[in-house]
């Protein structure tokens, strides 16, 4: 078997990295149950779910006609429902909310592209990205598809929003001063404030339950988008951007970790590292 995916879990207290789950296919985006009972992934637009344990193999979940799901995707905060992305429908990104255990989705965003990343603490709003006019910015919307809300305008290239679990921050990417770095907004709306200032493109900021860490992708600094099959880093820091450190360097970019991957005690987190394509 030539692998091209491996499903793995890093714990930072011990340092240490153990496998789930290695296989032919391309999988992305590990989300992780607040039971801690399984892994959701997406693979060939279809939606999986896999046992953190390693003693198993992914089990497909009914997403009804939405079958051109991509790696924007996330289980609720009481694990009821899925937030899905996928372009069937329209040709372009459209966020739904399903039951956890599959069904039909419920369309939620009228507005379109719209790329899924977090939920809100209480499981009311979401958050995404939203592409008006070739103009990523960063957007929130109640799971009833009503009021959607605008928090980026435009300054540079905004994405990968995430909550921090006590709700009142969004953590993004951005390109507004020209290099992606990570920042955060007001979950009520406000003055976004920069977080770090490195030499990397910075990707996907994941804020710890604990609500002490984030986990982040960097990019070496003359990469501007988020393309796969790189040599990236994963990295770690405070919730301010201080005490940043490089946990690991692997082979991947797009699909390592682009949705909220943290285990419910705040321990360990899921990624995907990639082989090269035959």
């Amino acid at each position: 078997m030539t692998l091209r995916s491996s499903v793995e879990i890093y714990n930072i207290r011990t340092r240490q990295s153990r496998i789930v789950w290695q296989t032919e296919e391309l999988f992305e985006a590990p989300n992780w149950s607040p039971d801690g009972r399984y892994l959701m992934l997406n693979a060939d637009g279809l939606i999986y779910r896999l046992s953190p344990d390693g003693d198993g193999v992914p089990d497909r979940v009914d997403t009804g006609f939405a079958n051109r799901c991509n790696n924007d995707h996330g289980i609720s905060p009481d694990g009821t429902l899925i937030a899905i992305s996928d372009k069937v429908e329209f040709g372009k990104s459209a966020i739904y909310i399903l039951p956890a255990e599959g069904g039909m989705p419920k369309l939620i965003t009228e507005n379109l592209p719209s790329y899924w990343h977090g939920w809100s603490p209480d499981g009311q709003t979401v958050t995404y990205c939203g592409i008006r006019d070739q103009v990523f910015d960063i957007y929130t919307i109640g799971i009833d598809g009503e009021n959607e809300t605008r928090l980026t305008f435009g300054e540079g290239r905004n994405d990968g929003p995430d909550y921090s679990p006590d709700g009142k921050w969004i953590y993004f990417n951005s390109s507004r001063t020209g290099r992606m770095q990570i920042w955060r907004v007001p979950a009520e709306g406000g003055e976004a404030e920069r977080i770090t200032d490195s030499a990397y493109g910075d990707w996907f900021p994941h804020p710890s339950p604990k609500g002490d860490k984030i986990v982040f992708v960097s990019y070496d600094g003359d990469v501007f988008d988020h393309p796969r099959d790189l040599d990236v880093r994963v990295r770690l820091m405070d919730m301010d951007g201080g005490n940043v450190e490089t946990l690991f360097e692997l082979f991947g970019g797009q699909g390592t970790m682009n949705s909220p991957n943290w285990s419910p005690h705040g321990d360990e987190f899921a990624y995907v590292r990639y082989f090269p394509a035959a």
